[in-house]
């Protein structure tokens, strides 16, 4: 296994195009924090077309990684697979779907801004709590 170029930073993202030349299945599930069985799934399930090398191992390049940065993202903020696999249909049938996508990350965009006021509001709770404790609540 080769080991990863850097400076690569993917969840604080530096820039994944840094990815010079194909990357293995195991390189790549920990540049994204995931497993492999996680990749393989986004396989399967139509996310990503991977190309393979002779003896037929998984080879992601530049394009295949900067999708799965989205993809893995998208995921950690909760887009459901079902929304996710809409997505991606509609990426890969070309520009005329541009307004369709732009409505899809619309909605998830109200859906993760109204999760962070909620966890906004159990960060208080749990701060007012821990200082009920005598305990300090600073960062």
């Amino acid at each position: 296994m080769s080991e990863i170029p850097g400076p690569i930073i993917v969840h604080g993202l530096l820039d994944p195009g840094e990815v010079t030349e194909p990357l293995g299945i195991s390189e790549v599930a920990e540049l994204l924090d995931v497993s492999p069985h996680t990749l393989r799934y986004y396989e399967r399930c139509g996310l990503i077309e991977v190309d393979r090398d002779a003896h037929g191992h998984r080879q992601y390049d530049a394009a295949a990684v900067r999708r799965l940065v989205f993809l893995s993202r998208m995921r950690l903020s909760g887009m459901p697979m079902r929304d996710l696999q809409q997505y991606v249909e509609l990426v890969d049938r070309g520009e005329s779907t541009v307004p369709e996508r732009l409505d899809i990350l619309l909605e998830h965009r109200d859906t993760i801004r109204r999760q962070i006021r909620e966890l906004q509001l159990s960060l208080v709770a749990t701060e007012y709590k821990i200082a009920t404790y005598g305990g300090a609540t600073g960062p």
